[in-house]
């Protein structure tokens, strides 16, 4: 059998962005299944979700934004501490960087660690990754919430906290009045999830139903297309709580028989395949996913730092 290309190293072709106005001043650029960014206007000032991986990536979707908004960029929303997530943050010259507390405490643990490690995964998503000045620092934390007034009639954009998800510290920002939600990767749409450093028993649970609970009629996740209704939103949130139950339920049965860890992953990727396996990422996600899984039945709280060396440990073993 031939070996697959490790993570998305082999995935060389530029993705197709669409930038979408969900409302009045709420933007979204998504690139089939290519991580998604977003912006919303306030009065006189932006508002940036997200900063992609590097500075000359950030600067290329500015540019698409200033084809709607010439407004200045007063703050710049992390929703968790990903290298694809954060170290585009130079571009935007915001005033304040926003992110929860766990979120900069994990930059500093394992900022690092987690640069060369997405650099090796998925170096397309990298453009000129020499422009990058260094690890992204928030120059704002919260534990719960923050609210931003977006002035004038555009209402207030709330940061949550829904609790331990994709990390332990992902945020979600809410537009009560539009009812817009920037989900980060607490939610895809119609894209597999990466689940390496989570928490995947409460991320099932108590995280996605206070994210449901919240009844948005459009929602950006992390990757993947807008939903669009009430519908497609549910749709979405519970997509990736099946996916979550799927591979809690097949590894974990493997590892409640004291199986091996390759057992538990051709378990979970034989349950999610049919329906997951020709979505973005799958394949690239589901070694890592399983194997954060994995220590997680065994009782490993926190997740294990993934190194460039420690990536390919785990492909190999399981992926080859």
């Amino acid at each position: 059998m031939t070996a697959k290309p490790f993570a998305s190293s082999a995935d060389l072709e530029d993705k197709q962005q669409t930038l979408e106005v969900i409302a009045d001043g709420v933007y979204a650029l998504t690139a089939e299944g290519d991580p998604n960014v977003g912006a919303i206007e306030g009065e006189d000032f932006l508002v940036c979700f997200e900063a992609m991986a590097t500075p000359v990536a950030a600067r290329a979707w500015l540019e698409r934004l200033r084809e709607h908004t010439g407004k200045p960029v007063r703050y710049l929303v992390l929703s968790h501490y990903h290298a694809v997530r954060t170290l585009g943050a130079s571009a935007f010259g915001a005033e304040v960087i926003v992110a929860h507390e766990n979120t900069r405490a994990l930059i500093a643990e394992r900022g690092k660690q987690d640069w060369a490690s997405e650099l090796g995964r998925m170096p397309r998503l990298f453009k000129d990754p020499d422009s990058i000045p260094g690890l992204t620092w928030p120059t704002l934390t919260f534990s719960d919430r923050v609210t931003i007034d977006l002035g004038g009639e555009r209402g207030e954009l709330v940061l949550r906290y829904c609790g331990r998800g994709h990390t332990e510290g992902d945020i979600v920002a809410w537009l009560p009045r539009q009812r817009v939600l920037f989900a980060g990767d607490l939610v895809e749409a119609q894209a597999a999830l990466y689940t390496g450093d989570a928490y995947h028993r409460e991320w099932a649970t108590t995280t996605l139903d206070r994210v449901a609970a919240l009844e948005a009629e459009a929602l950006v996740g992390g990757r993947g297309a807008v939903a669009r209704g009430r519908s497609a939103v549910a749709a979405a949130v519970e997509q990736t709580r099946d996916f979550l139950r799927t591979m809690l339920t097949e590894a974990g049965r493997v590892h409640a028989a004291g199986g091996t860890l390759k057992e538990a992953f051709e378990a979970a990727h034989a349950a999610l395949e049919p329906r997951y396996g020709r979505w973005p990422i799958f394949e690239h996600c589901m070694p890592f996913n399983v194997s954060r899984l994995w220590d997680e039945l065994s009782g490993i709280e926190r997740p294990v730092i993934w190194t460039a060396e420690r990536d390919r440990e785990v492909w190999n073993a399981l992926q080859s």
